[in-house]
């Protein structure tokens, strides 16, 4: 599939700020990508379908986990969106007839990270974070700091202010964002 195509298909299932912010992604992915010596395709692909499932309602997102037998556990029986990257994955693969696997892995684990992320996963997590539509003094210190230093640091000081976030505004935190945090220290 040519990537204008995915974007048009994209645009009917995702809001057009969320079409901004993937937009934004895909950008940034690239740059990272080169950067630190990743596919540029692979970030480019990874990053543009990341928040395919974004859209989608919570009861529904529920269902097409167990539909694709991915595992729910209590917290995101919860906070359902967590799993619009599993989710995600799937749809990648199904509709927009993505194979690869590094890719479908990247859109998998794009929120929460992965003990064991490799560096196009780190790419995409970070992309993410730090696209030029999300705007706080946080993000604009990790944006300096991915340009010079290595993405496992980056991915680690993302997800330590999404622990902090998280922890001001009083909200669950997934275990899987801690385990991905202490696997880089």
């Amino acid at each position: 599939m040519k990537e204008e195509k995915a974007i048009e298909i994209l645009s009917q299932m995702i809001s057009e700020d969320r079409l901004k912010h993937t937009l934004g992604v895909r950008d940034t992915a690239i740059k990272l990508a080169k950067i630190h010596s990743v596919d540029q395709e692979k970030a480019r692909w990874a990053a543009l379908l990341h928040d395919c499932a974004k859209g989608i309602p919570n009861n529904i997102l529920l269902k097409k986990a167990e539909e694709f037998a991915i595992v729910i556990d209590d917290i995101y029986k919860k906070v359902p969106a967590l799993l619009h990257g599993p989710v995600g994955a799937e749809i990648a693969k199904n509709k927009f007839r993505i194979e690869d696997e590094e890719i479908l892995r990247a859109i998998s684990c794009h929120t929460l990270g992965s003990e064991e992320m490799s560096q196009l996963d780190k790419v995409i997590f970070l992309a993410d974070f730090i696209e030029p539509n999300r705007n706080c003094e946080a993000i604009e210190t990790l944006r300096e700091k991915v340009k010079g230093e290595s993405l496992d640091k980056g991915v680690r000081m993302a997800c330590e202010n999404t622990i902090r976030y998280n922890l001001t505004l009083g909200r669950i935190i997934h275990p899987q964002t801690i385990l991905t945090r202490n696997s880089l220290i």
